[in-house]
Parts: C-alpha cells; sequence; structure tokens
C-alpha cells in the first residue's frame, strides 16, 4: 500500500462477505449512498467495482494483492482519486468519463466493450451517465454488476429508474436491450448493483434469469 493517508481518515466498517470471493461495502454518502463491491477469487488480481467510502476499514480490506479499479459511472467515482493514491490499483473508465479524472495515474479508458482477463467482460450502457458501463463476471458466481443501469424497487427487484440525473433515458433503454443480447442465455445468476441498496430491505444481490430458473 502507499504511503499516502488522509490526516481525517475515519475507521468505517469493513466489508461483509456475500458469497466466496465476492465482498459488498458499506453505503458510502461519498457516492448518494451507493454500494462498491470486491471480487477477489483465487488466482485473480482482485477487483473493486466503484469505489467505497474512504475508511481505515476500506483500506485494509484492499491490503491484498494488487488489483484494478472498474468504475461502472460517474455516480459510482466517490473519492476515486484519493482512493487510488492510497493504494496504487489502475482505474479502468469507459472513454466517455475519463476526462472526469484529469492526470489520474494508470487510467485506463476503454471503448464500446472491454475484456479482461479470465471470464470478466466490460460492456459500454449508457443512459444512466455517459460512461456508464456493467461487468459480467461468468465464472461459478456468474454475475453482473450492473452500476445504476438497475437499481433497486423492491426486495428482490431491480428495474431502470428515471430519476434527475438520468443522462439519457432512451439511450438507457436502448442499453438493456443491448445487454440482453450481450449476455450469454439464461445469464446472469446474481445482479449486484452499484446504487444503494436500502430498497432490497437487507438483501444484497438479486437473482437473476439462471437463478429463477433453477
Amino acid at each position: 500500500m502507499a504511503a499516502f493517508l488522509p490526516a481525517e481518515m475515519e475507521e468505517g466498517r469493513p466489508p461483509q462477505q456475500v458469497l466466496p470471493g465476492l465482498w459488498v461495502f458499506p453505503p458510502n454518502r461519498d457516492t448518494q449512498g451507493g454500494t462498491a463491491w470486491l471480487l477477489a477469487l483465487p488466482q485473480r488480481p482482485p477487483v473493486l467495482i466503484d469505489c467505497p467510502a474512504l475508511t481505515a476499514a476500506t483500506l485494509a480490506a484492499l491490503a491484498g494483492p494488487p488489483g484494478l479499479i472498474v468504475l461502472t459511472g460517474r455516480a459510482g467515482h466517490g473519492r476515486c482519486r484519493r482512493l487510488q493514491e492510497a493504494i496504487g490499483w489502475p482505474v479502468l473508465v469507459q472513454e466517455q468519463e475519463a476526462y472526469l479524472l484529469p492526470g489520474l495515474p494508470q487510467l485506463r479508458p476503454f471503448g464500446a466493450a472491454h475484456d479482461l482477463a479470465g471470464d470478466l467482460r466490460l460492456l459500454w450502457t449508457p443512459g444512466p451517465s455517459p460512461g456508464a458501463c456493467v461487468l459480467h463476471a461468468a465464472g461459478a458466481h456468474d454475475l453482473l454488476f450492473c452500476g445504476r443501469l438497475l437499481v433497486p424497487l423492491a426486495p428482490g427487484r431491480l428495474g431502470p429508474l428515471r430519476t434527475a440525473h438520468t443522462f439519457h433515458w432512451p439511450r438507457q433503454q436502448r442499453s438493456l436491450e443491448r445487454l440482453q443480447q450481450w449476455l450469454p442465455a439464461g445469464s446472469p445468476r446474481w445482479l449486484a448493483t452499484g446504487a444503494g441498496l436500502g430498497a432490497l430491505r437487507g438483501e444484497k444481490l438479486v437473482p437473476g434469469p439462471a437463478q429463477a430458473a433453477q
């Protein structure tokens, strides 16, 4: 870990393990109560999806092997610059929103889609923000990290929601159609949103098509 430690560092709460190799962080006030996730599977570098609160507990959770930060949209950036300074991980962001992080070391923009090592794939899904994207982790868990493209509506239910912060609603609808074509048939097993989880009433993940079919 880098020597950078903010003087106002809060202790914070550690992330909660949801599945083997998957942790969810507490709500982050810097992202309007949004949710960040850590995917740390054996034999693979860890992937942090969106930015959790910059606390001592967060840095402790990320103190293992170096990994990658993936930003699913501008609402999930939070204090990305300061977090990246603290842990030194590269940041992957859709090119439409790379301008929001000028001069950030190891910033890696991507275009319409991007394949990471193994079974991790990114798809640009504009609508919630210009550079919104989703991350599909096929593997054993078959997870779709959908950022703010789908948000909690009720326990066990995610869906698109037009808000005052929505960048372009028709494009969001088209992104959902493209996402359905992009995903393998019956996938994903689980959905993980980057929005606040309050409407899920204690749930963290929402079943996807593959889970519902079992």
